[in-house]
């Protein structure tokens, strides 16, 4: 008997307070990498998918940035920036 499947682990890159296109208050958004990997007998051997997501801690707000976007806000976050969200980052929900 062969055991297949995929699995998931999630890694926190940053943590920054932006302005919510929802919500509209400044409060702290977590940007994470979720990484798909094919497992056989419970080991992850390759990585399927990855894609980055970006939610509001204060409303729920979940939205998937593109993987430049991603980049973008992990530097802004390292910068200490400022309270806005780049201008390309889409707005609708996850």
């Amino acid at each position: 008997m062969i055991i297949l499947g995929v699995r998931g682990s999630t890694t926190l890159l940053a943590t920054m307070t932006l302005v919510c296109p929802q919500c509209h208050n400044p409060a702290a958004h977590r940007l994470h990498r979720i990484v798909n990997k094919f497992s056989l007998f419970f080991v992850p051997l390759f990585p399927v998918s990855t894609k980055h997501v970006i939610d509001c801690t204060f409303c729920g707000l979940r939205r998937t940035p593109t993987k430049a976007q991603a980049a973008k806000l992990q530097r802004l976050a390292q910068s200490g920036g400022p309270l806005a969200p780049p201008a390309d980052l889409p707005s609708h929900p996850a």
